[in-house]
């Protein structure tokens, strides 16, 4: 079929299945037309009109079953039929091939995204069926003419007399296996040249005995042995035996030698897939296992870290305190490693500038995402050094800016940040996996569509996509996490659903001399404060661990969950209140909504806003403007006082 385009009608009514089909064609090969019916109706209506070169027809479809298009007679068939059915209907499906269907395929999402494979391989086969359907015919039917027919056949023929002599091989019997009838005057000759090997010689003569006693008149049943040829070379050849009315055998014979070899090793291929889809399902198991280990140590480090804090330098129970700190690290570490157990791709990791790496990326990025997404990069001058694989790093930036192409079908706008920070023990405590320390942050902002928080528990997980049916397979952000972890890195994700998202990736910064240093500050004793402020944020945790900060200063809080009970707080409230501390985006009312209504009842009400967007993907979304006093999460109970001081003091 080279150069021929391959005509294929696709039986199947259910949309998703029949899009994530076409789409799997359209990105194999442009030499396949996919012609889709949604029932068996239109599936005959069509085949009225034209004869495709291969169906391939769902089992369950709502006016009856794709086995109904098979042919009465299947020695006849026009074309090949490819069964899909489901789970549960594997023994139906075999029964269609007992009526003339060439396979049949139990629906997945891999299975049909893997399609265009089963129609090569299904045209293939049918392709031999074809040839040896056609030969055999002439072969019965032009009995005094076959000789020119066996002359130029593409199989090997031979024909052997009932006392065993060789009668005749043909042209293709000789250069398929080198021997000429001088070489196998006899069957007994033939099998002892052909099988060697006494013991597989036996099983062969045995086999082929019987087959042919039960055939008596007319075709035995098809066999496949590996055969010694003249040359020492080792065929896999496909037999069919065919008892004459005289009692002479008619052997057909064919090379399928590079086709079994070509399954096998496609069979391996499949062999390693599942063992890959293993390996990531014993990771998920791993994660969950490692999941209830992460609340404990969550809360065992936070709360020693803030117990700490607020002890005094020389308290007799700092050394216990540290040791809980110790221990509770080393178990987080422990946690980590059971996590990345199974990321054991070999890296190359160099010295480089992230900086650098999006700004050589820049046009090729630009041409990914399209002329309809607004790109933008924010590149912090003197950005520090990390020490992490080039092409891993250019994959992590390709894979982020693709995601967010994707989630702005119509249009948006994207930011690249690049930014110093510095990771403490606070920031520690809260987020597994992370170390204290220089990191650079590289975040890929969109204005997309988001993510519910449903999406954002599995983001990572291999094979889960919020992406359509046949537009993503779920490996890219699950091999950007790998890639980020097995570079001492993490990757965390804030999003909204309706407004975007972020994704945020902490390197650390390398190690290695030779790059100066910026002069290290010391750190400073977190301010304090008397002032009332209104705490207004929908993550409990977050709230709790803020109020108890701010509390620990000094400051009087009062806590809400969401801008309507803010309001309530703040007009119940007698005295003035210093200052709105508010998350950006909250179910119900924003926090800039929130701000504009809070401002009409106190018009000096100071604002400082919290998310977990950086400060200019907030400004990006137009949510906030640039100069509003913002703190972006995660924070540390020094940034947050320090942020707070600042704002109570401006």
């Amino acid at each position: 079929m080279t150069g021929k385009t391959t005509h294929i009608l696709l039986v199947e009514d259910e949309e998703a299945h029949a899009e994530l089909i076409r789409r799997a064609f359209q990105n194999q090969t442009s030499r396949m037309r996919l012609t889709i019916a949604g029932n068996l109706q239109e599936a005959r209506a069509h085949l009225a009109d034209t004869t495709p070169d291969l169906v391939i027809a769902d089992l369950r479809l709502p006016d009856g079953e794709g086995s109904q298009l098979l042919p009465v007679d299947k020695e006849s068939s026009p074309y090949p039929v490819v069964i899909m059915t489901s789970h549960g209907d594997e023994q139906v499906a075999v029964e269609a091939i007992k009526a003339g269907a060439l396979d049949y395929v139990v629906k997945t999402d891999l299975a049909l995204a893997a399609m265009p494979r089963v129609a090569q391989r299904a045209l293939r086969e049918w392709g031999y069926i074809i040839q040896r359907r056609k030969t055999e015919r002439a072969l019965r039917r032009e009995k005094e003419r076959f000789q020119v027919l066996v002359e130029e056949s593409p199989l090997g023929i031979s024909i052997i007399k009932t006392d065993g002599r060789y009668e005749y091989v043909n042209p293709k019997f000789i250069e398929m296996f080198g021997y000429t009838l001088e070489d196998i005057p006899t069957g007994k000759a033939w099998f002892k040249k052909a099988f060697p090997d006494r013991a597989y010689r036996k099983v062969a003569i045995s086999t082929w005995i019987d087959d042919l006693q039960g055939s008596q008149c007319g075709e035995s049943r098809p066999r496949t042995f590996n055969v010694m040829c003249k040359d020492g070379l080792e065929k896999i050849i496909y037999f069919r035996p065919v008892t004459l009315k005289s009692g002479d055998q008619f052997v057909i014979c064919e090379d399928i030698t590079d086709r079994k070899q070509a399954e096998e090793k496609q069979t391996q291929l499949e062999d390693q897939l599942r063992q890959a889809h293993k390996m990531e399902a014993v990771g998920q198991l791993a994660a969950g296992i490692a999941h209830d280990f992460n609340n404990l140590l969550t809360a065992i480090n936070g709360f020693a870290a803030l117990l700490q804090f607020e002890m005094s330098p020389d308290d007799p129970h700092q050394e216990f305190v540290e040791k809980i700190l110790g221990s509770g690290q080393r178990a987080a570490n422990l946690v980590s490693q059971l996590l990345a157990f199974s990321r054991k791709q070999i890296i190359k990791p160099q010295i480089l500038s992230v900086n650098t790496a999006v700004a050589d990326m820049d046009k090729m990025l630009r041409r990914i995402i399209g002329e309809h997404i607004q790109m933008k990069t924010i590149l912090t001058p003197d950005l520090w050094y990390v020490k992490v694989d080039p092409s891993q790093i250019e994959q992590v930036i390709v894979n982020l800016a693709i995601n967010a192409r994707d989630a702005m079908p119509e249009g948006g706008r994207l930011l690249i940040e690049t930014a110093n920070v510095t990771l403490d023990d606070d920031y520690v405590s809260s987020h597994l996996g992370a170390q204290p320390g220089k990191h650079v942050l590289l975040a890929i902002s969109d204005t997309g569509h988001g993510m519910s928080d449903e999406m954002k528990a599995h983001i990572f997980e291999p094979f889960f996509t919020t992406k359509e049916v046949g537009k993503g397979t779920g490996l890219g952000l699950a091999t950007i996490f790998g890639i980020v972890k097995q570079s001492r890195g993490n990757i965390w994700v804030y999003s909204e659903e309706g407004v975007g998202t972020t994704f945020k990736v902490y390197l650390p910064r390398a190690a290695e001399t030779g790059f100066p240093l910026p002069h290290t500050e010391v750190d400073e004793e977190m301010p304090s404060g008397s002032e009332t402020i209104l705490l207004v944020e929908d993550d409990a945790e977050v709230r709790r661990l803020t109020q108890r900060v701010l509390q620990g200063q000094g400051y009087t809080l009062l806590s809400a969950q969401n801008g309507q009970e803010a309001i309530q707080l703040a007009a119940q409230h007698p005295a003035p209140i210093g200052l709105l501390l508010t998350d950006v985006v909250m179910p119900g009312m924003s926090g800039k909504a929130l701000a504009e209504k809070l401002s009409l009842i106190q018009p000096n009400l100071k604002m400082l806003f919290i998310s977990g967007y950086t400060d200019n993907a907030i400004a990006h979304h137009r949510v906030l403007d640039p100069e509003v006093a913002f703190l972006q999460k995660p924070f540390s109970p020094k940034a947050l006082s320090g942020k707070v001081r600042q704002v109570l003091d401006s």
